[in-house]
């Protein structure tokens, strides 16, 4: 069977809502809002493709702490095997307070900022994703599975995240693996260093033949050989917390990847979950369905 592999950290959100301030030292402050999720990230979007029916397998770092078995529990419930790159006693995830206020938020993270993976973690990656449709790429290790696994005719697709030292210089070599690169308007901008998203798409041309620049809010640029067009967002969805909407957006545009949808529909995809993704507070906390994401795709994009 057909799946989707990818490996990154786990990152768990621990949201408080409804907060007037952020407390002063010594001060305590109270709320009657608050939830514990699963982050954004890699997993995120793997998680969202597993409830749109996929089969999803993550690589990651999971202890024997309550923080990871609450991850673990959370990927499978959500079609997604997890699978454990750790071996040690400590507690391996990311873990981040946000405090949400009325206009802004706030975090504070326990966690590694980077992880530089070793042979038994790269092994045991490439064992997982082997014979995978698509693996998700991030920048900060695996570039050797990744070779193998493209070589092997997995198609691969890229979604690094912002870096304030983002250039093709830099990720030069992951830009030669991937098959997709999905940046959004503020990453596409630094890394080509053209001033509008249109230059900037036909500037990726140099390393893709089909280009994806996610607009924010008003939707998702695309370049299919020649052809340059712009898919808007949907008016549905209104805006509650933008957090973990780029991840929601590669999981439909790898979902039209996976059962091999023509690149617009892809994208247009894309569109559907992540407008869904915005309207609660976390990062996943609304989603669609595979039935809801064909039906309202269907609907509001017609050709």
């Amino acid at each position: 069977m057909a799946f989707i592999a990818g490996a990154g950290a786990t990152n768990i959100d621990l949201l408080y809502g409804n907060m007037p301030k952020i407390p002063d030292v010594g001060e305590e402050i109270y709320t009657d809002s608050f939830s514990l999720q699963l982050g954004g990230g890699l997993p995120a979007t793997l998680i969202n493709a597993g409830r749109l029916g996929i089969e999803t397998r993550i690589a990651t770092e999971l202890g024997q702490d309550m923080f990871s078995k609450f991850a673990e529990k959370k990927y499978i419930e959500n079609g997604v095997k997890p699978y454990n790159l750790y071996h040690g006693s400590g507690i391996p995830l990311n873990i981040t307070s946000v405090i949400i206020l009325k206009n802004d938020r706030s975090f504070i993270t326990y966690g590694k900022v980077k992880t530089e993976p070793d042979l038994t973690a790269e092994n045991e990656f490439y064992k997982l994703a082997k014979g995978a449709k698509i693996c998700l790429m991030v920048a900060g290790g695996f570039t050797d599975i990744y070779k193998q696994l493209k070589s092997e005719g997995t198609i691969m697709v890229l979604d690094m995240g912002w870096d304030g030292e983002l250039s093709f210089e830099k990720y030069e070599e992951l830009f030669t693996i991937a098959d997709y690169y999905t940046p959004n308007k503020k990453e596409a901008l630094k890394i080509t260093g053209c001033t509008n998203i249109k230059d900037a798409a036909y500037s990726l041309k140099k390393y893709f033949n089909k280009v994806v620049v996610k607009a924010d809010k008003d939707g998702c640029a695309g370049i299919d050989g020649d052809e340059f067009f712009f898919v808007p967002s949907l008016q549905q969805f209104k805006n509650t917390d933008s957090t973990g909407a780029g991840d929601a957006f590669l999981a439909g545009f790898i979902y039209g990847l996976f059962h091999d949808y023509p690149f617009k529909d892809c994208i247009e995809f894309g569109n559907v979950t992540g407008g869904k993704a915005v309207t609660a507070v976390g990062a996943l906390s609304a989603y669609v369905t595979e039935t809801e994401l064909l039906q309202i795709k269907n609907k509001h994009y017609k050709r």
